[in-house]
């Protein structure tokens, strides 16, 4: 919630048009218009609701009709000194804005509730939308030594903080008689203060030199000033924003020299009741200043039982600002409950060593311990999400098709024939049709002739399916199939390839069970990903055995690949499209070790009998789903590295855009710089939809891609590759999904 007391651009005179208020609307983009008459009272307003509201009981519209016709009468107004609690507690989903009247009935201004647009600190954005805002608070803990500031600065910035944020004192202007430790008037506590802030206060060249240090190391210097004088240098030095601490929450001489400044401020609470609280509040409100409110118990360490987290709520409800959280309690849980319960910005502070002299460093956090918080708030922001409805994740359907029922039929059903409850029975997997859905099966004739056991899909409930025909495309097309369905999905398309995607069960099979006379088209194969005993393919893993397992299972595909080229009498060589691996369960591999995962790939390829078959390694979304979860990948992920890769190997690829714009959504870059960089380097091609960073398999058009741009490129960049329509259980019910799929790409490819 906001208060502005500039308020022209919302009023209009009662007697100007209903066209006249609506431009009046359309100028100040805040939805509203506040209708006086020649004294400056409220007669009403009007809002885009109420406009419409009012043309929906008129006979005939007229906009040059008085604004009064139109407005809303029944205003919820507020009295000019209302608080902010007051005013917090009016608005509500029908109340967007409130006017505020004096004791003559006058508007002098209007409190507002919009989301808290927040401000900026050295190009980062701050506000209710934005990641938070980490603070690595140096402080004191320097200990009065300009290395051991730039060692910290250093620790912060491996620790991806935001910031590192200093405290500048002029002793001689901020304590009362002497700023000498040993004075006899001082009390014990200040005696103490003052003997650590002798030791370890920066003169104003040491500060310049640390806040320089800071700036060339690419993380933002901050600074609280303590005394006028120390607002002056900063102000001169240019630092982006200030921290007022909690010391100053009522030094509103202070507050007002910063925000003098026009730069964002960022205030503590600790030791402040919250009517002072208010108070500030106002001050900067008046000021004109930005700022954030950060929620603070100033004790060393502070005991938990009185870090009372959930005034975070309140303190943003009644000060209608941006909130964060500056701790000074032991370990880093609080902090990262705070980012879970709204903070926007949060201070920590960090030292070398917790058992240096002085109060700071007691309930600070050591480098590995900040960088360890900095990590689990990141994780945490990711995990909060949004609060949409709920859907089931990517990883959740792929489990739910696995560990979930389905609907199937209790028996033989002709095309046709109305289906009835007695017909249908629930069992395991979940690859069909949910049993909730049931009502919506019942009463339906059938649209397709269905065997007993068979699954019930989503397109049982359709009138109109789209079915298996000869397509037209400028390249090869094929269909990815497996040993149980090939021969229905094909039906005797005139499909230039299939696709085999092989289960390490599949690799136990023998290929001739499945055929009765050669196959005159191409043949793709696919290899597994994952063997028995949770064992995923990876030619780059660390452990020299594990290397040793993907290297036989990927050997013993080659050879079944061998016995099923029999069947394919026209095939000289197979093409071989594989996942090589790369993959790390916890975290990403650092950028300096990719090399050496590459390498590892190459030597592995070596020990690898090829013969009868084209190795094509595939492009891999950042965060693949394996064994019912996810894990990170790193290598065949960026374009470059992957090019290069194919480029020194010898290797095409097998370009799966899916999986390619996973991977630039992730890092935020243009799609078509994959598509241009891979292209050239392609040898065969998954065209499939993708949205987020891990929504791959998506259905042609719903989705992020644009196929008729991608297939103009890949048109110039790679003709005549092949490629598969790869929807995530496109298999279903004899192959609805890739019908679908290759009926919206004919005309693209």
């Amino acid at each position: 919630m906001i208060i502005e007391r500039d308020i022209k651009k919302y009023l209009i005179n009662s007697t100007a048009s209903i066209a006249e208020a609506l431009g009046q609307i359309s100028r100040n983009k805040s939805g509203f218009v506040l209708c006086l008459d020649n004294n400056g009272r409220l007669d009403g307003a009007l809002t885009d609701g109420d406009f419409r509201r009012w043309i929906s009981k008129v006979e005939e519209i007229d906009v040059s009709e008085s604004v009064v016709v139109a407005c809303n009468r029944d205003v919820t107004t507020a009295p000019d000194a209302s608080n902010m609690e007051t005013l917090a507690d009016i608005f509500s989903e029908r109340v967007s804005f409130v006017p505020l009247v004096d004791a003559e009935g006058r508007v002098t201004g209007v409190a507002l509730e919009r989301s808290k647009g927040g401000f900026e600190i050295d190009g980062r954005r701050i506000g209710e939308n934005e990641p938070c805002y980490i603070i690595a608070e140096i402080g004191v803990n320097h200990n009065g030594s300009v290395s051991v500031a730039k060692e910290l600065i250093d620790c912060a910035v491996e620790a991806q903080a935001d910031s590192v944020k200093f405290q500048l004192r002029d002793l001689s202007s901020l304590y009362k008689g002497s700023s000498r430790p040993d004075h006899e008037a001082a009390d014990l506590g200040t005696q103490y203060t003052l003997e650590v802030l002798q030791r370890a206060n920066f003169s104003t060249e040491q500060m310049g030199e640390v806040l320089d240090y800071a700036q060339t190391r690419g993380i933002t210097p901050l600074c609280t000033p303590w005394d006028l004088r120390s607002v002056a240098f900063l102000a001169a030095w240019g630092v982006p924003a200030y921290k007022i601490a909690s010391a100053d929450m009522t030094n509103h001489q202070l507050i007002r020299a910063v925000t003098a400044t026009g730069k964002p401020l960022i205030v503590s609470t600790g030791m402040s009741n919250e009517t002072e609280i208010l108070e500030t509040v106002t001050e900067l409100r008046r000021a004109g200043g930005q700022f954030a409110l950060l929620h603070c118990n100033s004790t060393y360490p502070t005991p938990f039982k009185d870090v009372h987290l959930r005034y975070l709520d309140r303190l943003s409800r009644v000060t209608g600002a941006i909130v964060g959280y500056s701790g000074h309690e032991r370990g880093y849980a609080v902090p990262i409950a705070a980012v879970a319960r709204g903070a926007k910005i949060v201070e920590k502070h960090i030292t070398l060593d917790r058992n240096m002299v002085g109060n700071d460093h007691k309930v600070s956090l050591e480098p590995d311990q900040f960088t360890e918080m900095v990590a689990a708030i990141r994780n945490v922001e990711e995990a909060l999400g949004g609060a949409t409805p709920r859907e089931p994740s990517v990883g959740e359907q792929m489990n739910r098709e696995v560990l979930a029922k389905s609907l199937v039929a209790a028996e033989d059903i002709k095309s046709g024939r109305m289906i009835d409850q007695s017909m249908i029975a629930v069992q395991s997997p979940g690859t069909g049709l949910q049993p909730n859905r049931i009502r919506e099966l019942v009463g339906r004739p059938a649209n397709r002739d269905i065997a007993k056991g068979d699954f019930f899909f989503a397109t049982d409930l359709l009138t109109n399916v789209s079915k298996a025909r000869n397509y037209k495309f400028n390249r090869p097309w094929g269909v990815p199939v497996r040993y149980h369905d090939w021969k229905a999905i094909h039906q005797g398309l005139s499909m230039d390839f299939v696709e085999f995607h092989f289960s390490y069960k599949d690799l136990e099979a023998d290929p001739g069970k499945f055929f009765d006379a050669e196959m005159p088209t191409g043949l793709v194969v696919h290899s597994p990903d994952l063997f028995e005993n949770d064992h995923i393919l990876n030619l780059a893993a660390d452990d020299r055995q594990y290397r040793e397992v993907s290297i036989a299972h990927l050997q013993r595909t080659i050879e079944v690949t061998r016995r099923l080229k029999k069947w394919f009498p026209n095939v000289s060589k197979v093409p071989l499209i594989a996942s090589l691996g790369g993959m790390s369960r916890d975290e990403p591999v650092a950028a300096e070790r990719l090399p050496e995962l590459y390498d590892r790939v190459s030597d592995s390829l070596s020990h690898v009998d090829t013969e009868g078959v084209d190795i094509l390694p595939q492009t891999l979304p950042p965060f693949p789903w394996y064994l019912g979860g996810q894990l990170y990948c790193n290598l065949f992920v960026e374009p470059e590295d992957t090019a290069e890769f194919s480029r020194s190997s010898g290797l095409k690829i097998c370009f799966d855009v899916s999986h390619s714009k996973l991977a630039a959504n992730h890092r935020g870059r243009r799609f078509e710089d994959y598509v241009d960089i891979l292209g050239p380097v392609t040898g065969h091609l998954h065209i499939v939809d993708a949205a987020g960073v891990d929504s791959e398999g998506l259905q042609i058009g719903e989705g992020e891609i644009d196929f008729e741009a991608l297939g103009r490129r890949l048109a110039e960049l790679c003709p005549n590759v092949p490629f598969i329509p790869e929807i995530w259980q496109g298999h279903k019910n004899g192959g609805d999904g890739f019908w679908l799929a290759l009926d919206r790409l004919e005309g693209l490819l």
